[in-house]
């Protein structure tokens, strides 16, 4: 997996929302799966204020650290920083500026490759010289050419 440090400015995300913890997405109680579905059936993809061409996957509002929950946000970048135009059925969330590793998965069904990359990002941070921040992480797919079946997901983890 190729991993690349970069600053990013904050960004606005409009979304659909879950509570969750990586305790209950290893179950049968997990809720990403199903919010996948329903950002699709939403159509905010079509909305005016949206710019389509990410989607993102937001992991913020940590209880903790990587054993607490976590609210996940699918959704996409607001087209002029204003998602007031979108309608209250969605989230409304900022991805925080700050420094980011960018790890980089391999290409495959996004189910496996994304949770290989999430098991292998775990174990690096357990002897890393960065600090995860858990201040807002996110994947960010390429929703021009999103295909469930053989994608490539980028992971961005805030870091101090």
């Amino acid at each position: 997996m190729k991993i690349e440090r970069i600053s990013k400015s904050a960004v606005q995300l409009i979304g659909v929302a879950a509570r969750t913890s990586n305790q209950a997405e290893a179950g049968p109680e997990g809720k990403i799966s199903g919010l996948w579905g329903s950002f699709f059936q939403t159509g905010i993809m079509q909305q005016p204020a949206i710019k389509p061409d990410k989607i993102y996957g937001l992991y913020t509002d940590y209880a903790s650290d990587v054993n607490g929950e976590y609210t996940v946000v699918l959704g996409c970048e607001t087209a002029e920083g204003d998602a007031s135009s979108s309608g209250d059925n969605f989230t409304k969330v900022d991805i925080p500026a700050s420094d980011y590793l960018v790890f980089t998965t391999k290409q495959g069904p996004i189910g496996s490759v994304v949770i290989e990359a999430w098991q292998e990002i775990w174990t690096y941070f357990q002897n890393s010289i960065e600090t995860r921040t858990y201040t807002g992480d996110f994947e960010l797919y390429d929703a021009v050419q999103f295909d469930p079946s053989n994608a490539v997901a980028k992971i961005y983890i805030a870091v101090s």
